[in-house]
């Protein structure tokens, strides 16, 4: 009988022991669980919070400007860019400069050669002769046809002959000065093969165009000057949105591809005539212009602002971008070891003065708590439970 109880009782201890078995089992799973949920957030310690002078914030409203969006670039007025070319073809004896170079008005750019050059100073000399005797025949006739010595035929033929040979002479050294080929120096004996071209405007060279030997005709564009000293903003702005602008609005415009800095205009022109892609000039005034190194020919994205309204916005430093995406960091819970934040995408509208619209507002309420600093160096941690 003994026996038997011993059986029965050390069965039940059996059962007992598994079923605390099971209850360690569900409680670990129940731990695991917990330790799991913790893990989607992302842990900042009291200590690291406070080293790191990370801080909390919420929404608040800002004024951010009402824009038309639209693109240009970076460009220089009509008077301020200067193509060079040759008056009579040749062949380039000279270019002694590169692009990037600096030249001032009068500056001798290339020189070219060309027997042709020779060909009319010959001419020039020799048309001049004839001039002067012409001129004194005309002026013979004419004295006799004052005392009636000659015939009115005569006198005209003489007068004919010298207003021509005359248009000739004034025809010829005009060429020479726009060949840069001093008459005067002609008339004195040096006739001369080579020619310069000077800079018609003082800047900087943008393009070169030949080589020494190049041959070039008035056609060939040899160099390009720009002068950088006034640069404008040359946008294009979509026919529906013309009659929202007016001169002297406010524009804020990035170079995408150099800077995120945001910069200031004018708008100091519109355009009347509206281009074959639907789109209409606008012409614009950087401010601080000397202050910063545009060049011409930059890509620009600008706003050109119309209108101002409030809206819930967060200071830059609240927003991380990761992968095209942007996040922020929500308080979730504090305990005495630190701090639980979760990570959620939203979506940006207007950056200025360093705040950054956050256009998914409904996703939070005026007391949500952000990581208004030190978010950058978190976002994509979550799943890290220690830092």
């Amino acid at each position: 009988m003994q026996r038997i109880i011993n059986k029965y009782t050390f069965i039940i201890l059996l059962l007992v022991l598994a079923s605390c078995g099971e209850k360690e089992s569900t409680s670990l799973d129940s731990q695991t669980s917990d330790t799991h949920r913790n893990d989607d957030r992302i842990f900042v310690s009291t200590a690291q919070f406070e080293n790191s002078n990370m801080t909390l914030g919420k929404l608040i409203q800002q004024p951010f400007p009402i824009t038309v969006k639209t693109t240009g670039m970076i460009d220089v007025p009509p008077e301020n860019r200067a193509v060079v070319n040759a008056t009579m073809g040749g062949y380039i004896k000279s270019t002694p400069l590169l692009i990037g170079d600096k030249v001032r008005k009068g500056q001798v750019l290339v020189s070219i050669e060309n027997p042709d050059f020779v060909k009319i100073q010959q001419e020039y000399l020799e048309v001049k002769e004839q001039m002067t005797y012409l001129r004194v025949e005309y002026e013979r006739h004419q004295t006799m046809m004052d005392e009636n010595i000659t015939s009115q035929k005569s006198f005209l033929k003489a007068e004919s002959s010298y207003k021509t040979i005359n248009a000739r002479y004034t025809g010829l050294r005009k060429q020479l000065q726009m060949l840069n080929i001093s008459p005067s120096n002609v008339e004195a004996g040096t006739i001369v093969s080579v020619v310069n071209i000077y800079a018609p405007i003082s800047g900087s060279i943008t393009k070169v165009n030949v080589t020494r030997g190049t041959y070039v005709s008035p056609a060939t564009a040899i160099l390009e000057i720009i002068d950088n000293d006034h640069l404008h903003l040359e946008l294009s702005v979509f026919e529906k949105d013309i009659l929202k602008l007016q001169k002297g609005q406010k524009i804020n415009f990035k170079i995408p591809e150099s800077s995120n800095e945001t910069f200031l205009a004018d708008v100091h022109l519109i355009g009347t005539t509206i281009e074959d892609n639907r789109t209409i000039k606008v012409h614009g005034h950087i401010n601080n212009e000397k202050e910063i190194h545009f060049l011409t020919g930059m890509f620009v994205e600008a706003g050109i602002v119309i209108d101002s309204a409030s809206a819930k916005a967060l200071p830059e430093t609240a927003v991380a971008n990761m992968d095209n995406e942007n996040y922020v960091l929500i308080l979730d819970e504090t305990t005495n070891a630190g701090y639980y934040f979760t990570q959620v995408e939203v979506e940006i509208g207007q950056q200025l003065n360093q705040y950054i619209e956050i256009v998914t507002d409904s996703k939070f309420n005026d007391e949500t708590n952000f990581l208004i600093k030190g978010a950058f160096n978190l976002v994509g941690e979550s799943g890290s439970h220690d830092h």
